[in-house]
């Protein structure tokens, strides 16, 4: 089996309710999907199917590859199984690996105990074969090996990713409660944003909203700004592959967007903060930062485009009855200064988004973390809403 060139079950993992944005990157590569779940999909294909997507895809967390599904019933079944896999053909001798898990199994208390099992195997497979073994370790620095072990179905995956697609590595300062770069990006796939109008964000925090949208208007992929994968550590890696595909995005890259992208807040510690980020990101001269409140953010009077908030709701951040006059602020800012655009609150308190005294034109489900939340769409019609029509 050369993984490589071998086709194989491929499941890519994402955070809750991400998948639909998932599913349309997915197929926009030409791939055919198999299967959709909430927190994922699955495909047919070959790791280097797998280097594109890894390259590719904005909401994805792990690229992973399916080596062996089996039946187990316990950690002995699973060394011994494990035991009969060519590691020898897929893992470096000299290299490096690590092994995570998602273990639901009676027999196994804690992860880092399947885990071990896994790695025995491997280290046990390669005495056996060559009497030399490659090194392992609990970061996510070379090759990793995953287990999903449920009831009495077990599969083992190569994770091709290594460390989370979800972070996109520009943000070298986060802020308070900052969003995932994945979430952002699902958010603003999800809007009707055309990438070719304006993009106003007020309450940019530590910016990612805005650079987000910087990197999907000018068609710059993620995998750009991350040098290590833990594909590049398997046997059979050729360089040429992934050099390829880089170069490829690379040359897809449009210099400037096409709408202005406007990025807000009344902290200037926040706009420093989000405008070193854009730099590291390759975008800062494709944002507009302004220091102000929210309500003197400069909205062009006769375009299109989206309004977009992602404030505090409570959960971390955040005094409740304060932010009942924000958001009641933030609904006559969209309704008097917004008129032809979009408006967009992404928000984990219910509660506290009626007092935006708006009615939605769509709720789309999202969960920040733990918390369930909303991106809720508001259409400001230029006029009355029976002229529009």
């Amino acid at each position: 089996m050369h993984i490589f060139t071998t086709p194989s079950r491929i499941i890519i993992t994402c955070h809750k309710w991400l998948s639909p944005a998932l599913q349309n990157e997915v197929t926009a590569l030409g791939m055919n999907i198999v299967r959709a779940f909430p927190t994922g999909v699955e495909l047919l294909g070959t790791v280097q199917d797998c280097i594109r997507l890894n390259l590719h895809l904005r909401c994805a967390s792990q690229v992973m590859y399916s080596i062996l599904s089996f039946k187990c019933d316990s950690p002995d079944a699973l060394h011994k199984q494990l035991l009969e896999v060519p590691w020898e053909n897929i893992l470096k001798h000299d290299g490096y690996f690590s092994v995570t898990s998602n273990v639901y199994h009676e027999s196994i208390k804690t992860d880092l105990f399947a885990n071990l099992r896994v790695k025995d195997a491997i280290v046990d497979r390669f005495r056996e074969v060559s009497n030399i073994r490659p090194n392992t370790g609990s970061t996510l620095a070379g090759a990793v090996v995953h287990l999903y072990w449920k009831y009495e179905d077990a599969e083992v995956f190569i994770d091709t990713s290594g460390e989370t697609l979800a972070k996109h590595g520009y943000r070298k300062l986060p802020g308070k409660a900052p969003m995932l770069e994945a979430l952002a990006a699902a958010a603003i796939l999800s809007t009707k944003w055309n990438r070719q109008s304006m993009f106003i964000n007020p309450m940019c925090g530590s910016g990612t909203l805005a650079i987000e949208a910087a990197l999907i208007a000018t068609k710059r992929a993620p995998g750009l700004l991350r040098t290590n994968y833990a594909f590049m550590h398997l046997k059979g890696y050729n360089e040429a592959m992934y050099t390829a595909e880089r170069n490829t995005l690379e040359t897809q890259i449009q210099r400037f967007a096409a709408g202005t992208i406007v990025a807000s807040d009344i902290s200037q510690l926040a706009i420093d903060v989000a405008r070193k980020n854009a730099e590291a990101a390759g975008v800062a001269h494709l944002i507009k930062f302004v220091v102000c409140d929210f309500e003197q953010t400069p909205v062009v009077q006769g375009a299109e485009g989206i309004v977009i908030f992602n404030p505090e709701y409570g959960e971390r951040l955040g005094d409740i009855a304060a932010l009942e006059g924000t958001y009641a602020r933030m609904g006559d800012f969209l309704k008097k200064q917004c008129k032809g655009y979009t408006g967009y609150v992404f928000t984990g308190n219910l509660l506290l988004a009626k007092k935006i005294r708006l009615q939605p034109s769509r709720r789309i489900e999202f969960y920040n973390a733990t918390i369930d939340c909303r991106l809720l769409e508001y259409e400001m019609y230029e006029g009355s809403r029976k002229a529009a029509h």
